[in-house]
């Protein structure tokens, strides 16, 4: 009742007439003809039994089948961010910690105190995800995004916010620095370790 022509090569054994490349418009329109054809026989064959046109009612959209060749998609994949974690704060420790947590050797985890040390950083070195704690001395966390993300390879990489409470957070201008997302402190262990794993395509 549905005519259907498949035209040039197909992965998958179709039941339906095949034309082949390049297409001989003749021998399409022969067999275009034919299949109406056969469909108005069929519609008449069913008129004069007394039958109604069968409809389809779906309760939802018909799946088509997929034939797209698997090493398509398998090229469409984006590998898997393989750089460091920058950490922005006035001391360590926040580092330490998350190094303990990740497991140490596992990822790089890296350290500044200094905005102009973490856009050279980012340019220098590979990093995939950036954290400012917002409270880090003289730092304008939104300027920093910006530049980190004005550079050539800024596009890749994901900056998260350290806010506290006292910390007014702007989502406009978080928004246009390029900023991927915030974290209240005190951060539980369990929000650290499953913001990385996500952002570092990393198994939760």
């Amino acid at each position: 009742m549905e005519p259907a022509l498949v035209v040039g090569s197909a992965v998958l054994d179709f039941p339906y007439p095949r034309l082949e490349r390049p297409i001989d418009l003749p021998r399409m329109f022969d067999v275009l003809q034919e299949l109406l054809q056969r469909r108005a026989e069929a519609m008449a064959n069913l008129t004069a039994r007394g039958l109604p046109f069968i409809t389809e009612r779906r309760r939802r959209p018909r799946l088509d089948l997929d034939v797209t060749d698997p090493a398509e998609y398998r090229k469409r994949r984006k590998a898997p961010p393989q750089g460091a974690v920058l950490i922005i704060d006035k001391a360590s420790p926040l580092r330490d910690h998350v190094a303990r947590l990740m497991g140490e050797g596992r990822m790089s985890i890296e350290w500044t105190d200094s905005a102009a040390t973490a856009v050279r950083l980012c340019d220098e070195t590979a990093v995939s995800v950036v954290m400012i704690n917002t409270s880090t001395p003289g730092m304008d966390p939104y300027g920093l995004s910006a530049a980190i993300k004005a550079q050539k390879n800024g596009e890749r990489i994901a900056i998260v916010l350290l806010v506290g409470s006292g910390f007014h957070y702007n989502s406009a201008k978080a928004r246009a620095a390029g900023v991927r997302g915030i974290l209240d402190k005190p951060v539980a262990d369990r929000h650290l370790i499953s913001t990385l794993k996500k952002l570092m395509s990393l198994p939760l």
